[in-house]
């Protein structure tokens, strides 16, 4: 499956923060979308979560087209999304945020609790499995609300900033996490400003200027690339590539 957008345009009043942007991301691959403060990256990337509508342009989920569907729409077409900001229910336990979702997709109980100590020892929550939301580390939390996506069989997740706010130990943790993604054959589309953690895993990215996608390449195209170095990365810029 390919979740692709196409020419793209925001605007707000007189001003475009995005201008004719189109991107793609398939099954089974790691895309970085990057840029600067102003860019337009984040509303790029908002486009195609469903979070904001554009007033031009198209996104499509393979050749249906999908600009207009709501979020919970696009969730229930296999279109997973991770906010920045904390998105674990506070109160509830690590086991009870997952079956949340389980009992959505996994009517049968055995199912559903076969399904759930899959994904606890995947993401390494048993130990924490009856501890509240609120009083996970932001790795635990994080594991947390990948597992709760993936309860819902994506072909994508969306990811928001997902190495804000975390340790450099957590952000391993992520990497390695995203990486399994991939293995699993779901799309990861990721915007950030960690530019050197998104770069080191991503098996292609888009980099944005000005509302418009001024480079797209391999991590390695992009980091050697002069105007990009002039533009968002900086002359000593160097690429490290993690082995995952």
């Amino acid at each position: 499956m390919i979740l692709r957008a196409e020419h793209l345009i925001k605007k707000y009043k007189q001003r475009t923060v995005v201008n004719d942007v189109s991107f793609h991301v398939e099954q089974g691959e790691i895309v970085g979308l990057l840029g600067p403060n102003g860019a337009g990256k984040t509303t790029s990337f908002y486009m195609i979560v469903g979070l904001i509508k554009p007033n031009e342009g198209h996104v499509f989920l393979n050749d249906e087209e999908i600009t207009k569907d709501a979020m919970f729409q696009r969730a229930q077409k296999g279109i997973g999304y991770l906010a920045q900001e904390a998105s674990v229910f506070r109160k509830l336990s690590v086991e009870n945020n997952i079956l949340a979702v389980l009992e959505i997709h996994y009517p049968n109980k055995e199912e559903r609790m076969a399904k759930l100590e899959e994904l606890l020892s995947e993401f390494s929550l048993h130990r924490v499995r009856k501890n509240r939301g609120d009083l996970l580390s932001g790795g635990e939390r994080r594991r947390t609300e990948i597992a709760r996506a993936l309860a819902a069989n994506p072909h994508f997740i969306l990811l928001d900033e997902p190495f804000a706010g975390v340790d450099p130990i957590a952000v391993e943790e992520i990497q390695s996490i995203v990486s399994k993604l991939k293995a699993k054959n779901i799309g990861v589309l990721i915007t950030d400003h960690n530019v050197q953690e998104t770069l080191s895993i991503t098996d292609r990215a888009y980099l944005l200027t000005e509302g418009k996608i001024m480079l797209t390449g391999k991590p390695e195209e992009i980091a050697e690339n002069e105007m990009a170095r002039k533009f968002y990365l900086g002359q000593n810029f160097v690429l490290r590539r993690k082995k995952l």
